[in-house]
């Protein structure tokens, strides 16, 4: 699936999901990753993005650590009127939007509840 937009790093690591499946899912098809190595039996995958960075997702049934949904991942994005406009366009609420002095951001939630931050920073 092609996005609007495009992925160019990440600035933050990877989350704890409860439903891995459901999660490859959104993170491929809401934000177009495709992972570069899913673990077996779907517990989570991992993503090689553009700038050489690995963005992880773990389903281990609490076996690893406990889920928790989190607020720690900015992904950097090439245009962030696009990403907002494709969210919109698959009904993908966004929850906060802000701008500070370096950069701007627009926040949703994935389909596990962690907040996912899509990061434009000015030059």
């Amino acid at each position: 699936m092609q996005t609007a937009f495009t992925i160019t790093g990440m600035d933050l690591s990877g989350y704890m999901v409860k439903d891995a499946p459901r999660a490859i899912a959104f993170y491929r098809d809401v934000l177009g990753l495709e992972p570069a190595f899913v673990y077996p039996g779907d517990r989570g995958a991992e993503y090689a993005l553009p700038d050489g960075t690995t963005f992880g997702l773990w389903g281990g049934n609490e076996s690893v650590m406990p889920f928790q949904p989190s607020n720690g991942i900015l992904f950097a994005v090439d245009d962030l009127a696009a990403a907002k406009s494709a969210l919109a366009s698959l009904g993908i609420p966004i929850v906060m939007e802000t701008e500070t002095p370096v950069c701007t951001m627009a926040m949703v939630h994935d389909s596990e509840g962690n907040l996912v931050v899509l990061h434009k920073r000015k030059t």
